[in-house]
């Protein structure tokens, strides 16, 4: 029985990554801070999986990591796949200390965290997806705290995937172009969402990557609209 973790999966692409990789022979951990909702990303793959565990926790701060690493327990974990995020837009000059400590906690300490916990007990051929982004590479006007998140979780992660190649777990880093998710409805601006790739496009180009044979890493995965990136 394989254990994958999910963080950000009671909606958008983390949902559609539950959804994607539901299987009868995997025990889904799904992470959420909206309690609804993850009930019922939990109720949809639950028929279709070995189990599904609920974890509602708070990963802005250090005490909401802690608390959701316990709830995964000490039975090492096949899959992490680190996608909770947030995002700040405004110019930075208007950015609060307060936002830009939440974006850190959210977007690059949890991962850190989870992923330094966690990947020590994984067994080889384990992996480690993380849901980047586009800013991971490139700055964009009023996104310097998002981009700032992404920028860090790139040069970690690629330094991770240096020390864990000896132990054989993959790390695979996906970068999509703006994808149709709630994070556009705080966003200030007339974003054309019809234009934007799909949760699902995501999820599916993170299930192929771990659908390659154990000994292959397909370790760098960008996606864009066929219109460019918006």
């Amino acid at each position: 029985m394989k254990r994958y973790l999910i963080t950000g999966a009671s909606r958008g692409i983390g949902r559609a990554i539950a959804e994607k990789l539901a299987a009868p022979d995997i025990t889904l951990l799904l992470h959420g801070r909206d309690t609804v909702a993850l009930a019922k990303v939990c109720k949809t793959v639950e028929p279709h999986c070995a189990g599904v565990v609920r974890l509602v926790h708070d990963l802005a701060v250090s005490s909401g990591v802690s608390d959701l690493i316990a709830s995964v327990g000490s039975d090492p974990l096949d899959l992490l796949v680190n996608n909770a995020g947030m995002a700040i837009v405004k110019p930075f000059g208007e950015i609060t200390p307060i936002e830009w400590e939440q974006t850190l906690g959210v977007n690059v300490t949890a991962p850190f965290l989870l992923t330094q916990h966690f990947a020590p007990k994984m067994p080889p051929s384990a992996s480690i997806v993380n849901i980047l982004s586009v800013a991971a590479k490139t700055g964009f006007a009023n996104w310097s705290a998002y981009c700032m998140s992404k920028f860090a979780l790139e040069g970690f992660f690629q330094s991770v995937r240096e020390e864990l190649r000896e132990h054989k777990i993959r790390v695979i880093n996906i970068y999509p172009s703006a994808t149709d998710t709630n994070i556009w409805k705080n966003a200030e601006g007339d974003w054309p969402r019809e234009k934007m790739i799909s949760p699902n496009d995501v999820a599916s180009a993170a299930a192929y990557a771990l659908s390659r044979p154990a000994d292959v890493a397909l370790e760098s995965i960008t996606l864009s609209s066929a219109t460019g990136n918006l």
